[in-house]
């Protein structure tokens, strides 16, 4: 390996690294906020990816039709929980929320998918398509169920991943997509040619957690949800309702996902069952970020990315062998920290 190969990998590690990273935050954020560890957020970047994809075919996607279903049915479930509990005045609320907006969004998608729109409005009309799939899911799947155990609701996780899987391939089939470049220049860099698509990754992944940061550090709603996550029983004595505190995370991973899913889709194939390995590698981040830090999970993520990279070059056979092995030790050193953590307890104890 020479100097301008070194870079070459680099830079593909470090585009890689920068989406791991992006899906880090989200899975800890929903863990944090919910005790979900959120497997499905992979299938968020496929749906994302495989929309756009469908809509620079001219054709309509298939989560439009998604979108209208799940809206009907969290509709007709808060309508019936409303007419239990005889609160009429929710009902318009009920129908605006989620039958009269899915149906206008998808509305929207039918009617510009033929007329081929530019690269931009695809890139809107795929967010506002996927997006609200996150607080849809969060209703159906898990809302009920969120005083259940951590194993309680990784097994929903696992269901609900199969469940969204399928679902993609009885949407878009086996065929994979690859969407257009959103920049197609490039720049010299030394030995190195920079493709502008790499340049608007990490671009799009440094403005997305500077904006996350922001979020959480001066907003009302950011700071509800890092109140959730650091005492879920003390922020709904404040009264943050922690329904509210979990649609909103899932928003914001959902949000994250179609993000992730806009700015891979030009530079890999992906298809409908991609999903599961990119989360994993994100989650991976997230646990050598201990599954606390923000700043370490999207550091362990860049990790990730550029250790898949090299791991290509050397042994591209094992390469994800080599990743998913690199946690290991990680895992092992935080047991035993946490043993020793748990010993300390007891004696004070004592």
């Amino acid at each position: 390996m020479n100097t301008e190969i070194a870079l070459w990998l680099a830079q593909d590690g470090a585009t890689s690294g920068a989406i791991y990273a992006l899906l880090a935050l989200a899975l800890l954020l929903v863990f944090a906020v919910t005790r979900v560890i959120f497997v499905p957020q992979g299938e968020f970047v496929v749906y994302a990816a495989l929309t756009l994809g469908t809509l620079q075919l001219g054709r309509v996607p298939a989560t439009a039709w998604l979108l209208l279903g799940a809206g009907a049915t969290v509709a007709a479930v808060e309508a019936a929980a409303a007419w239990r509990e005889r609160a009429w005045p929710r009902l318009p609320r009920i129908a605006l929320a989620y039958l009269v907006l899915p149906a206008a969004v998808a509305g929207v998608a039918a009617w510009a998918a033929p007329r081929a729109p530019g690269l931009a409005l695809q890139m809107a009309l795929t967010a506002a398509l996927v997006v609200p799939l996150g607080p849809l899911l969060y209703r159906l799947a898990y809302q009920p169920l969120a005083q259940g155990s951590v194993l309680v609701l990784f097994i929903v996780s696992m269901a609900v991943h199969y469940a969204m899987m399928g679902l993609a391939l009885v949407m878009f089939g086996a065929e994979g997509l690859r969407t257009s470049a959103i920049a197609g220049a490039s720049f010299a860099l030394g030995p190195v040619s920079v493709g502008a698509q790499s340049l608007w990754v990490l671009g799009a992944s440094l403005a997305s957690m500077a904006a996350l940061a922001l979020y959480f550090g001066r907003s009302y709603g950011g700071k509800a949800l890092r109140a959730t996550a650091v005492n879920r029983v003390g922020a709904r004595l404040v009264g943050i309702p922690p329904a509210r505190a979990g649609r909103a995370a899932f928003t914001l991973a959902a949000a994250i996902g179609a993000l992730s899913g806009i700015l891979i889709s030009p530079i890999v194939t992906v298809y409908y069952d991609t999903g599961l390995m990119i989360g994993l590698k994100g989650f991976v981040g997230a646990i050598l970020g201990g599954m606390a830090s923000y700043p370490l999970a999207a550091l362990g993520a860049l990790g990730v990315g550029l250790l898949e990279a090299f791991s290509s070059f050397w042994a591209s056979q094992l390469k994800e062998v080599i990743v998913f092995t690199f946690i290991l030790p990680v895992l092992l050193w935080r047991s035993l920290a946490a043993r020793a953590h748990a010993v300390e307890h007891e004696e004070e104890d004592e």
